[in-house]
């Protein structure tokens, strides 16, 4: 065999020790001596071989006799020339022949070569010698170098061998257990009947349970002595068994969800760099780390576990082993995603997060409902609890690169997820007192209660030093969050920005403006101008639905309402649009979108009172007036309170209360025109038909605006009404879970009893008329009495 080892450089000699190549040299020798007494056994042995066949050959007896001779020839050459007296080349040849097969198998006699070529007819000789046979070969011993001992003579070096298995042992104990495994699977299998199968089916998976339960209660008894039986729970999700493999699968996916989620640090567990595994740490510290890297790498193997399911599902991918069934991978898929969608929610600060979040996000736009509805609910849900915002900015990012990448092809939902975002000036100002710790300090009664007056003065400056550094820390975290929250808004604007540029026919168009509605006043001042004159056009175009010009109009408004006061735009045709297509809502399918309607009129009125002239807003009183009687019941009410508002805002509006006409000109209810329609000549005599209507809420609210929304006095709103904004209103009284709100008391019908009372009665004061009317023996029944009345008639 050829020596693969490298030759030790020279420098690598020089700094080994002396006893070390002394110890090296005498292994060497050790191991050419076992080769060479192994050598020579095999030799032995083949001899022995050679002997036994040749004496188990037939001779004829003239050979036989022959050979006899020969043998003694020989023994007599042998005599005559012993060993000794031969010369030194002739007993290194015979020493080299008697090495080879050739020399103990050939007849020394002949002349023959060595290398003959075969003949016809083989001896049984050279039949035995092409037999393949494997030789009995000894293990070759290893030595271990063991300490040295030092005495007065010197050093003395110690070796042991190393044990040695018996391989070939092993490899028979094998042979026979493959051996008595093909025997049993050649026995044809018990026949069992479906009963039988289920409760083998049954007992197999309440096992693979009490399993699961165990390894699970003890990895939450002690994480940090079982992370190794987090290992094996996390083995069985590659259940084999055919009969209980999908099942065993989803319970281990979610017992693994919850352990994670109990185990888990509140930290980001970050790799050790190579100083610091170089550098000894204490035994606690130790095992935090081994704890540590252990969980970060069987959390990592449980998601690229749920990755590859999903992906299996995707791609209809069939396994090999053929365990589990195409149909059974939409349920796996569905558990894992479910359990992504708690990791997502419950671990944002920890490791492989973005990692979730790129797996999570394509999947809003998937094709099955389920999935798609769980996936928006996971990534709203963590929008609502995010008070920092960076996990926020990476689902956005990734939405945004979704959008772009799927050319705007993706459904409306993926984008009105961006509505549950945390971006508002109060709730930063509310995180940032959140986070900021909260120090308590003493008062000045107990200062001079407790304290002396150079302990006053100590106290006194560390408090101030103290007050400095919250205050420091605070405004840390809002600027951090600012600066989150800013990054976010960018890249929600700018996915918003190309739709309306690139994309105005798409189906997001709605989510888009119902986001511009609500993040308008975040808008940077310089996209005002454009981005007005864009959602004008888009009204004017005709080719959007009403929701969808209500968004317009709602987005536009909240830009001018904001900082765009400093802008000098004249916002007319937004009213305009709005009065004409007021007559568009009704109680069928539109009805829901009074709620829109209610906030832009918010916004077109009461926060731009100033900029609203007295004869649009007559207009706006008595169309919204007319539209009440047309609407479901919280919609009155919604325009109602609304109604209420323009009239205590606007101090003329009473004049609408009056019959007599306030000017010159005739109303026109269908011109479409506001300022020109001559609302001031007009009156609310809807209110009169709103005072009658079935819902007692809607009374109350016609009542008080006939009465000229008072403030004071007896036909003024109570406080729980008067303080509840319109939009508050339409909710509180909705009527989508089909219930009467307020609820309508039940009429009690009449007791059976009750019937049965008056029945008798009556048939009691009938037999005292006919007793008195006809001397007879007394009738009990009223059909008695119908018989008698019947035979008096006819006679």
């Amino acid at each position: 065999r050829k020596n693969t080892k490298r030759v030790p450089s020279f420098r690598k000699l020089l700094r080994t020790s002396k006893i070390k190549l002394d110890n090296k040299l005498k292994n060497k020798q050790y191991k050419q001596q076992s080769a060479a007494k192994k050598y020579r056994k095999e030799q032995k042995k083949l001899r022995e071989a050679v002997r036994d066949a040749i004496s188990r050959k037939p001779f004829p007896l003239e050979e036989c006799k022959k050979k006899q001779v020969a043998e003694k020839h020989e023994e007599e050459e042998e005599d005559a020339l012993p060993l000794d007296m031969m010369d030194e080349d002739d007993l290194k040849l015979m020493e080299d022949l008697s090495q080879k097969a050739s020399f103990l198998t050939r007849d020394l006699s002949s002349n023959e070569p060595v290398h003959i070529k075969k003949r016809k007819h083989e001896s049984v000789m050279d039949k035995y010698e092409k037999v393949p046979r494997r030789m009995q070969t000894e293990p070759e011993k290893e030595l271990i170098h063991l300490l040295p001992i030092k005495d007065k003579g010197g050093i003395i070096p110690r070796t042991m061998e190393k044990p040695v298995l018996n391989v070939a042992q092993d490899e028979e104990e094998d042979t026979e257990e493959v051996e008595e495994g093909e025997d049993f699977n050649e026995e044809p299998l018990p026949v069992l009947t479906p009963e039988e199968m289920a409760a083998q089916r049954r007992q197999k998976l309440q096992e693979r349970k009490m399993h699961i339960a165990a390894l699970a209660s003890a990895i939450l008894s002690e994480p940090d002595n079982n992370i190794k039986k987090l290992k094996e729970l996390r083995a069985m999700l590659m259940e084999q068994d055919p009969n209980v493999a999908v099942i065993v699968r989803k319970l281990v996916m979610v017992s693994l969800m919850e352990i994670f989620k109990d185990i888990v640090p509140s930290y980001k567990i970050r790799p050790l760099t190579e100083a610091e595994k170089a550098t000894k740490v204490k035994k606690e510290t130790q095992k935090l780390r081994e704890f540590e890297e252990g969980l970060v790498s069987q959390y990592k193997f449980y998601l690229e576990n749920l990755e590859q399911t999903i992906k299996d599902w995707k791609q209809r991918k069939l396994k090999k082993s053929n365990v589990i069934s195409l149909k059974a991978y939409k349920g796996l898929a569905e558990i894992a995603v479910k359990c992504l969608c708690e990791l997502l929610v419950a671990l944002p600060h920890f490791n492989f997060h973005n990692n979730i979040i790129v797996l999570i996000v394509p999947l809003m736009n998937d094709a099955s409902k389920m999935i798609s509805e769980l996936c928006c609910e996971a990534v709203k849900k963590l929008f609502k609890q995010d008070k920092l915002g960076c996990a926020s900015l990476g689902v956005v990012k990734v939405i945004s690169g979704l959008v772009r990448g799927r050319n705007y092809d993706v459904r409306p939902e993926v984008l009105k997820v961006f509505l549950h975002l945390r971006i508002k000036e109060v709730e930063l100002q509310k995180d940032s007192e959140d986070i900021a710790p909260k120090k308590k300090f003493m008062t000045y009664k107990e200062k001079r209660k407790n304290l002396s007056r150079m302990q006053r003065k100590w106290r006194k400056a560390e408090e101030k030093l103290e007050r400095e550094l919250l205050e420091a820390e605070a405004s840390e975290s809002k600027e951090k969050k600012l600066k989150l929250h800013t990054e976010t808004l960018n890249i929600v604007f700018v996915t918003y920005f190309r739709i309306l540029k690139k994309a105005q026919k798409s189906p997001l168009l709605p989510a888009v403006l119902e986001g511009l509605a609500k993040f308008a006043h975040l808008i940077n001042v310089e996209f005002f101008d454009d981005l007005v004159i864009v959602l004008h056009s888009l009204i004017a175009s005709g080719d959007l639905s009403y929701r969808e010009s209500l968004h317009c109009i709602l987005s536009a408004f909240h830009i001018l309402s904001g900082q765009g006061d400093v802008l000098n735009i004249d916002p007319m045709k937004f009213y305009t649009h709005l009065y004409k297509t007021l007559f568009s809502l009704h109680a069928g399918r539109t009805n829901d979108d009074i709620e829109i309607v209610l906030q832009c009129l918010d916004v077109m009125f009461a926060k731009r009172r100033k900029q609203v002239s007295q004869q649009r807003a007559l207009a706006f009183l008595k169309r919204l007036s007319t539209l009440a009687l047309h609407v479901l019941p919280n919609s009155s009410v919604g325009i109602l309170a609304t109604n209420r508002v323009l009239m205590q805002i606007f101090p003329k509006m009473d004049l609408l209360l009056d019959n007599e006409s306030q000017g010159s000109g005739v109303y026109l209810p269908e011109l479409d025109e506001p300022e020109h329609c001559n609302a001031q000549n007009t009156a609310l005599w809807e209110l009169h038909l709103l005072q009658r209507h079935y819902h007692p809420m809607v009374r109350t609210f016609a009542a008080h605006l006939i009465a000229g929304a008072p403030t004071e006095g007896s036909a003024a709103l109570p406080l729980d009404l008067s303080q509840r904004p319109a939009t508050e209103l339409f909710e509180a009284y909705s009527m989508r879970g089909m219930t009467f709100n307020p609820p309508v008391a039940s009429v009690t019908p009449r007791r059976k009893d009750t019937f049965s009372q008056m029945d008798a009665f009556i048939d009691e004061e009938l037999n005292k008329l006919l007793q008195q009317r006809i001397g007879e023996t007394v009738v009990h029944k009223p059909l008695d009495f119908a018989k008698h009345l019947k035979a008096s008639s006819l006679s």
